[in-house]
Formats: structure tokens, C-alpha cells, sequence
């Protein structure tokens, strides 16, 4: 069975400890799809992550690494090799995974992505997990209707996108297509549209204050 491509070029320790070569997923598996550029990967994010596998039941977790998000401009702060590295060091465990999938077969966009997986793995149950953030700006990204059509969604609780993102474009489309938080372990197998809004104790870190604080003098 195909697998997708994991990223492990010159890591070693506890970041390759995170990573799985040769990934199968079975058929009926729940499997959190978490993407995100991670310039860098922080606490923030793996609360993300960690709250999803939790309150979803999923079996699986794959942050995929984005060569290079189009709503943040030509070049990241980090190399990729880096960026791969510091989402490594937060994705512990056997049920989390990171991958460099996107970059492998060339995908710019997380539609593209999201039906790369659905045809390589047509048994698999995908959610998309995004933090609150995410949701509030979700309407700008590529093919965003699509993606709410195309899998389930569970947005994480996150500060200062909270109150944005419930008001946001996508919310408000979408409304009729949310379920409540009860019904979180039942999302993966929800047929789309479908989206989750999961309330959870928030993380401040942010990739824009960490990347503040590395260029300071």
C-alpha cells in the first residue's frame, strides 16, 4: 500500500523518533490531516495537534509540512529542512506523523492535497484540523469551499482567532454544516460538509512572536 513520503533527511534523536518511513494507513482508520507552514513549529501548534488526536479519536496524525504557504509570501523565515526539523520536535509518539507529502508531489494548495490523499487512500477517514485561528481566514485560501465539501473539518480553539473565526465567511456559510462539540468523535465519520468547533484551554505561542524574538539583536 502507498505510503506518503515522510521527511527524515538529517534528523536525528528525539526528532527522528517522530517520524515514520514506510507509513501504511488501513482502511477505516480516522487520520487528522494538520498543515500549516510551521516557521516555526511550536507549543501552540502541538496543542493543536494533541487536542485533536484526544477529543476526535483519530488513529493518526500527519502534520504535512508546506513547502511554502501562498497566503504568507515567497519565503519563509526557515528553511524547510528546518521548519521539518522544529515539527519534528513536537510531533512525539506513534500516532503522530510528519510528512513532506506536499512538496513531494508538487502541490501548492491544500485542495490539491487533500485529494492526493482521498485517491491514495479512498478507505481512510480524513478530517482537516485547523487552528481558530485558521477558520478566521480560511475564505482566502484556494478552493476553501471545496476543501468543506471535500472532508470533515475540527477547528481548535486558539487566542485572538476565537471570536473572528465564528463570525468569519466560511462560519457563516457553513453554519448549517456545524456540529456540536459532542459530537467530536463522530466527525470522521461525517459526510461533508461537516464541521466541528472544539473549545479547549489556550496556547499564546505564536510563529510570528517566536520568529520576532530570533531576529531581535
Amino acid at each position: 500500500m502507498w505510503g506518503p513520503a515522510i521527511a527524515s533527511r538529517r534528523l536525528t534523536g528525539r526528532a527522528r523518533g517522530a517520524l515514520r518511513s514506510g507509513l501504511i494507513l488501513t482502511p477505516g482508520m480516522r487520520v487528522g490531516l494538520y498543515g500549516g507552514s510551521f516557521d516555526p513549529a511550536h507549543a501552540g501548534h502541538g496543542h493543536v495537534a494533541r487536542t485533536a488526536l484526544r477529543r476526535l479519536g483519530l488513529d493518526r496524525v500527519i502534520w504535512i509540512v508546506s513547502p511554502r504557504n501562498p497566503l504568507k509570501g515567497p519565503i519563509a523565515a526557515a528553511t524547510f529542512e528546518q521548519r521539518v526539523a522544529s515539527t519534528a520536535r513536537l510531533a512525539e509518539g506513534p500516532s503522530m506523523i510528519v510528512s513532506d507529502f506536499e512538496g513531494r508531489i508538487g502541490a501548492r494548495y491544500t485542495i490539491d492535497t487533500l485529494r492526493a490523499f482521498k485517491r491514495r487512500f479512498p478507505a481512510v477517514r480524513f478530517v482537516w484540523i485547523m487552528g481558530a485561528d485558521g477558520l478566521a481566514d480560511f475564505h482566502r485560501w484556494r478552493g476553501w469551499a471545496q476543501i468543506l465539501r471535500e472532508v470533515p473539518v475540527a477547528v481548535i480553539a486558539r487566542p485572538l482567532g476565537g471570536l473572528r473565526s465564528r463570525f468569519s465567511p466560511a462560519a457563516r456559510r457553513f453554519a448549517n454544516a456545524r456540529l456540536p462539540s459532542s459530537a467530536a468523535r463522530r466527525l470522521a465519520f461525517a459526510k461533508p460538509p461537516a464541521w466541528i468547533y472544539l473549545d479547549a484551554p489556550w496556547n499564546f505561542t505564536s510563529s510570528t512572536h517566536l520568529r520576532g524574538k530570533a531576529s531581535a539583536p
